[in-house]
């Protein structure tokens, strides 16, 4: 198959003409390293879910990092109910890290018993102590979600953040 140009979703370098994902963000390693919180803004369709993955896998592949991408849009239909958002995204981030990691990076199953408000960050918490590297999480499509469901997972990281490296390890 002759290679195209992609404007529809993250770009596939077997497929897609496209240059190196990860040469606009130079210094992202860095602030990784130094256990920086940081945000990825850009426009619609410019390459930020591309991006992210080639990191998430070139992290990854260092065996330094447990790194990966999730997205937050499936927590969007439940703006104005965090609990039922939480399992939906928990179902996805746990999908996602069984299919872009090496079974040995892999969390256990996320316990949904923590309280709705809390069960992103236990998850979290659990993964990070369980993982046997720093935990990377690229959180995708996070301005998709609103309301309570948004403030509900924003501050869940923000909590979560302040005990990193020992139980939070997530950027």
């Amino acid at each position: 198959m002759s290679r195209w140009f992609n404007t529809a979703g993250p770009c596939q370098a077997d497929i897609h003409y496209m240059l190196s994902p990860t040469s606009r963000l130079p210094d992202l390693e860095r602030l990784i390293e130094q256990r920086s919180y940081f945000v990825i803004h850009a426009p619609r369709q410019t390459g930020k879910t591309t991006a992210m993955l080639a990191l998430a896998e070139q992290l990854t592949s260092s065996g330094s990092y447990t790194a990966v991408v999730v997205s937050a849009e499936v927590g969007t239909p439940f703006r104005h109910d965090p609990g039922a958002a939480e399992l939906a995204i928990l179902d996805a981030w746990w999908a996602s890290a069984q299919f872009d990691l090496p079974s040995d990076l892999h969390p256990s199953a996320f316990c949904h018993e923590a309280q709705p408000g809390r069960r992103i960050q236990a998850a979290l918490q659990a993964w990070a102590r369980s993982s046997p590297r720093p935990l990377v999480l690229f959180i995708d499509e996070i301005d998709s979600l609103q309301d309570e469901a948004l403030i509900s997972v924003l501050r869940q990281l923000r909590d979560g953040y302040r005990t990193r490296p020992k139980t939070f390890r997530c950027l």
